[in-house]
């Protein structure tokens, strides 16, 4: 069984509908469920979750994912750790209703007014995880940490400082392809992390980069980036058979408050859908030829 295919397709619409019409355009049956009408699905009420529940249903769509708030960038670690609490307790059935097991979370950015010293800022991190993880494992979920905003998003010694310190099955890592290139402004910081946290994958988000006309590394097609074909053959070769996910970041980027809206940006997701499959299938061509 090779890849399968998904994506945040709040990055085409924020419109549900719109969502769906767009992974039945590339023939995918998975969402990866953030935006949905313009809100959080983590905030969604229960009527708006259950119509929205039903909607997909009807049109044959998988849930893979719940792209959560917990930990993230709007949350620093001497933020309201209440919010998250309540977040998991609302969001567990939610996501067992529909058939996943899996909401994204990161590790508490550091406080911007107030920051802490760094080994408190670690230890409140460790506390705060260690507590959500083993509720999620009380509830039947798995917390996938993306390797983005907060302690864990520093680099892979610190992402694994936390796997070993909160020691829960239900603290695993999403590894999004671009996030370490863009953030540090260094096309191979990805591969490094990537290669000390392979063993902690359980999803993948794909985002990719290259060189602006400033030399700085801006989002770009998976194709323009060579990380992207190294790691998708990586994980070809481990056999890894699970989620492809697509953020593209090219005409939305909702950490910033900018929302999809038009054809423009619907057939920017198409494309990137298009080119990540090619991508895929010429990584796991690559990878049956080099076995043989």
């Amino acid at each position: 069984m090779g890849f399968q295919f998904t994506g945040f397709s709040d990055e085409a619409s924020q419109d549900l509908g719109d969502q769906i019409n767009v992974l039945k355009t590339v023939g995918w049956t998975g969402i990866e469920l953030r935006g949905v009408n313009g809100t959080n699905v983590c905030d969604l009420s229960v009527e708006d979750w259950q119509r929205t529940l039903d909607r997909l249903r009807e049109s044959k769509i998988d849930v893979v994912g719940f792209g959560g708030q917990i930990a993230n960038w709007a949350r620093p670690i001497d933020g309201d750790f209440q919010k998250d609490i309540d977040e998991l307790q609302r969001c567990a059935p939610r996501m067992l209703d529909a058939g996943t097991n899996l909401i994204r979370i990161m590790s508490y950015p550091n406080s911007s007014d107030s920051p802490l010293a760094r080994e408190d800022w670690r230890a409140e991190t460790i506390k705060r995880l260690s507590e959500l993880a083993k509720m999620a494992e009380d509830l039947g979920v798995v917390l996938g940490h993306e390797n983005c905003s907060g302690y864990g998003g520093i680099g892979p010694n610190e992402y694994l400082d936390l796997v070993a310190s909160i020691d829960s099955p239900a603290f695993k890592l999403i590894f999004d392809t671009g996030n370490n290139s863009l953030h540090d402004n260094d096309i191979n910081a990805t591969w490094t992390y990537y290669e000390a946290c392979r063993d902690e994958i359980i999803h993948v988000h794909i985002k990719s980069a290259k060189p602006g006309d400033d030399g700085k590394l801006i989002a770009s097609y998976p194709d323009e980036d060579p990380n992207q074909a190294r790691i998708l053959a990586d994980l070809a070769e481990r056999g890894y058979n699970g989620w492809i996910s697509i953020e593209p970041h090219l005409a939305a980027q909702v950490h910033l408050g900018e929302t999809a809206a038009g054809d423009a940006a619907t057939n920017i997701w198409v494309e990137y859908a298009n080119r990540i499959e090619m991508l895929a299938a010429e990584a796991q061509t690559w990878q049956t030829h080099a076995a043989s």
